[in-house]
Order: C-alpha cells, then sequence, then structure tokens
C-alpha cells in the first residue's frame, strides 16, 4: 500500500472530510465519493486511515507532565448538561493566583486533542478548564465518529451553557484570579464568539474557525482575536458581516487569515494539521491572553 502524505492528496478531498466531519454528509456518501480519489495505488481505505485523527503520537504535552497539575474533576451546569465533567489543570510551579482559561473542544466532545491544548495553555501559565459537552451523554466515547453523533443529539444552546458554567467555576476557584479568557476549534470557536456576547465580564474570546453571532454584537466587551484559515470557505462566509457589526459597534478585535490552510489546521491529529499556521496562531493566542488576562 502506498504510504500517503499530505501533498498527495487533492483539495477536494479535505473539502469532503470537512462536510463529512461537519454532518453534511453521511459516511456512505462520504465513502462512495472517496472513492473517485482512489487510484494510482491509492485504495479508500489507505485514504480513510490518512484522514481519520491520531491521537498515538501528535501529543505536544505528556499527559504526565512533571510540571503540571491536571485532574478531572466535575461541576455543575444547572442551565445545562447537569454534571459536567472537565480536565482542570495549572502549573505546579504557580505562586499565587493564576488567570484562567475555558478551552472549548470541537462537534465530537473532549477528545485527546483538546486535553492536549488544555494542558499546554496551563504550562503557558495559566488555570485551564476543559468541559465534555458529553457528559450527559456519558462522555467522550473514545473515538470522534461517535463522538460526533453524540453531540448531535445535545442542544447547542445548552451546550453553550454548560461552557458559561465552566467559567463561573473557574472565576470561584481558589487557584484562579478571576481574569478568564475562552479559545475554542470549529464547535469551539462558535461558543467562543457566543461566550463573548452573553458573558459581560469575559476578559478575553479566541474563537479558531468558529461560526459567528449574527445578534447582540453590541453586547460584546471581551477583547476578541478570531483565527481564520484562508482555505475554509465554509466559516469565513460569515466573516464579512460579523466583521461589519464589530466596527458598527466599535469593538477591540484582530482577525487573522492563514493562507493555504484548511479548517482544523490547529488540530495536531489530523493532516490538515500545518505546523506553521498552527504555532503561529497558538503564539499569538497567548501572547493575547497574558495581555488580557495577566
Amino acid at each position: 500500500m502506498k504510504m500517503l502524505r499530505k501533498e498527495d492528496i487533492k483539495q477536494e478531498v479535505f473539502d469532503l472530510y470537512d462536510a463529512y466531519a461537519h454532518n453534511k454528509i453521511q459516511r456512505r456518501d462520504f465513502v462512495q465519493k472517496l472513492s473517485v480519489y482512489a487510484v494510482g495505488g491509492i485504495t479508500v481505505a489507505s485514504l480513510m486511515g490518512f484522514l481519520m485523527p491520531n491521537y498515538e503520537t501528535t501529543f505536544l504535552v505528556d499527559k504526565n507532565n512533571p510540571d503540571l497539575d491536571s485532574e478531572f474533576i466535575t461541576y455543575n451546569s444547572p442551565k445545562g448538561g447537569g454534571e459536567i465533567k472537565a480536565l482542570l489543570s495549572k502549573p505546579k510551579s504557580a505562586d499565587g493566583k493564576l488567570p484562567g482559561i475555558v478551552v472549548v473542544h470541537e462537534n465530537r466532545g473532549l477528545n485527546p486533542y483538546v486535553e492536549d491544548t488544555a494542558r499546554r495553555a496551563a504550562l503557558a501559565g495559566f488555570i485551564t478548564i476543559a468541559p465534555d459537552a458529553l457528559s450527559p451523554l456519558g462522555g467522550y466515547p473514545g473515538n470522534d465518529d461517535e463522538g460526533r453523533e453524540m453531540q448531535r443529539t445535545r442542544d447547542r444552546d445548552e451546550m453553550l451553557e454548560d461552557f458559561i458554567a465552566a467559567f463561573e467555576y473557574l472565576k470561584t476557584n481558589e487557584n484562579c484570579n478571576g481574569k478568564i479568557g475562552v479559545v475554542g476549534f470549529c464547535f469551539g470557536g462558535w461558543i467562543s464568539n457566543m461566550m463573548a456576547v452573553k458573558v459581560p465580564d469575559l476578559a478575553a474570546a479566541v474563537p479558531f474557525y468558529g461560526g459567528q453571532p449574527t445578534e447582540n454584537i453590541a453586547d460584546i466587551n471581551a477583547p476578541l482575536m478570531l483565527q481564520y484559515a484562508g482555505l475554509d470557505e465554509r466559516v469565513n462566509a460569515g466573516w464579512p458581516e460579523y466583521e461589519k457589526a464589530l466596527k458598527e459597534n466599535n469593538k477591540k478585535y484582530s482577525a487573522f487569515f492563514y493562507p493555504d490552510v484548511n479548517h482544523g489546521f490547529h488540530n495536531t491529529s489530523t493532516p490538515r494539521y500545518d505546523k506553521e499556521a498552527a504555532e503561529l496562531a497558538w503564539s499569538r493566542t497567548i501572547d493575547f491572553f497574558k495581555e488580557n488576562l495577566m
């Protein structure tokens, strides 16, 4: 079987995967359409294997990193799903109270990539909480396909309440200084935008390739840093109207478009990952949080 590289894959294949990952097409249709690109020694099975997440070798932070205190906790989300499981992380060397970050997963629950991202943010000098919106359904099931199907059954406004409740949990945590931001990816990008609308004392928001709010933009108080993938036509289509509303309401924001990268470019576990763009976007994110939370 031919060993695949990112350079071997046509953009149309990544677009197909994006449609499948965001519930625009069913798995059977995805596989059928993928077969068109199974040529020249490339099989459908090899394409499928290449596109699916790899959580074995893509961690950036060891989950047992000796410099971290990282553990699963539960908190109450009375307007959302009730008892929510979350990963709470902070640096062991912390002296005094830390600024907080809510880390919001994609449309498939708290998978290992998002856990890794939360630990990575904690190592930068923050206390982080990464909730699992699948908690009322038993939690992230261990694979993204099942997680995506499970998350489809939950009301997204109730899930928004779960992450707002995580903000409130951090705010009263004895190790947090009360200044809290949010970063989220895909679905989590939409949550980050919506928390900026819904949470008056949110101190900063960084949505990665997230859907945009269409009303109540005037209610946003937090400065925004918006991260977009240049090839992500689906999400980027909503940006002009959002930017217009931000300008009309004199909101503080910056927006970055990373050329020639796909939706999900920050996710280390899939071939959509782009190391250069992801590292630049992440360094900007951490600098933004340090500027606004510390």
